[in-house]
């Protein structure tokens, strides 16, 4: 797929949460979740969270009718020689069943958004239930 397909641009109040998001001071964890307005065209911001795991974000992904999210999480990380980091996690939640037109959309606004948002830990889920503590650990372990 071409880097330059780009089916939806960012909303520019989501572009400033998202920088100031980048150089949030807070230790808890806490999450961007984003979707596509398909009539705008534009990613915008579903809901914000703070303090929560990833189970808790798990449960606040929607079940019911497949649809893809985009998710930033800034996740408190424990390495094993004590040092503790706060990776921001840019997380694709592609659930089977959905609509190809809102799969097309999302594949081709994820670039832009990654890009926009300056994120380097790109990870991508097909079943919510795969958001996991052990899951995140072990995806953010090939960075380190």
């Amino acid at each position: 797929m071409s880097e330059s397909l780009v089916v939806c641009d960012v909303a520019e109040d989501l572009v400033e949460k998202l920088r100031k998001f980048r150089f949030r001071k807070e230790t808890n964890n806490a999450a961007i979740i984003m979707k596509i307005d398909k009539d705008k065209r534009l990613v915008v911001l579903d809901e914000e969270l703070e303090g929560i795991s990833p189970d808790e974000l798990k449960d606040e992904l929607p079940e019911r009718q497949p649809r893809k999210t985009f998710i930033v999480y800034s996740y408190k990380y424990q390495h094993d020689d004590g040092r503790v980091s706060y990776p921001l996690c840019f997380i694709f939640s592609s659930p089977v069943g959905c609509k190809p037109e809102q799969q097309m959309m999302y594949a081709g606004s994820k670039n832009k958004l990654v890009q926009t948002a300056e994120l380097t830990k790109v990870f991508e889920i097909r079943n919510t239930e795969d958001l996991t503590e052990e899951w995140l650990r072990e995806k953010l372990g090939f960075f380190h």
